[in-house]
């Protein structure tokens, strides 16, 4: 089973992924899960030095050059993370994947959504996310909470409310290809809150709620 979480920066998805995993322990103690995150993977040095390229303020990457490196970022940790758990049928979370790509390097960096998917087809196999719970705020609230937190921390997240304007309009496009597959969830509420929504829908899903089952 393999969840993947998105929104602007800000959104609080760190926190919630951590915070989920706790509430899915309580309910099944021996839970086989793995967490992890992109650009980068859990314990893996190569995808993280790509990372460190990606996000460096001293970066200056041309909209091809950044596309070409997420994915080879992507493709390293599909091999050594991402595959390798869900071949062993273990719970994968991940913090941001495909649907960032596809808003980020396809809409917003203008690359176009259909080279971003055909990018990303050539790297990805089967690892299509079964859900992708996305946490809604707006640039604003975005903004408003990186300042708050001082989460000015790399080149993206420095870049302007216009930008992060485009990239929440990019999200909601991106949802509607595929609406199915999202679980989207309130993010002005509290953590606690946004908890309950989220595990409330995830086992109204059949796909979730077969797995959880059977696991």
């Amino acid at each position: 089973m393999f969840i993947t979480f998105e929104g602007l920066d800000g959104s609080g998805k760190t926190t919630i992924v951590q915070k989920l995993v706790e509430k899915l322990l309580e309910k099944k103690p021996a839970l086989s899960f793995i967490v992890t995150r992109e650009p980068g993977g859990k314990n893996v040095r190569e995808s993280e030095k790509i990372r460190e390229l990606i996000l460096d303020k001293e970066s200056r990457l041309s909209p091809i050059s950044e596309a070409l490196l997420y994915t080879a970022s992507r493709r390293i940790h599909i091999e050594k993370v991402i595959l390798p758990a869900l071949k062993e049928n273990k719970l994968v979370l991940c913090d941001r994947y495909i649907d960032s790509f596809y808003a980020y390097q396809g809409i917003v960096r203008g690359l176009g959504l259909s080279f971003a998917k055909q990018l990303t087809e050539m790297v990805i196999e089967s690892t299509i996310p079964d859900i992708t719970i996305f946490i809604d705020i707006t640039a604003e609230q975005s903004e408003y909470r990186r300042n708050v937190s001082r989460l000015i921390s790399d080149r993206l997240d420095s870049e302007s409310l216009e930008f992060h304007k485009k990239v929440f309009d990019a999200y909601k496009e991106v949802i509607n290809l595929d609406p199915k597959r999202f679980i989207i969830v309130n993010g002005l509420q509290s953590i606690p809150e946004i908890l309950d929504e989220i595990v409330e829908k995830l086992f109204q899903n059949k796909k979730f709620d077969e797995w959880w089952k059977n696991n």
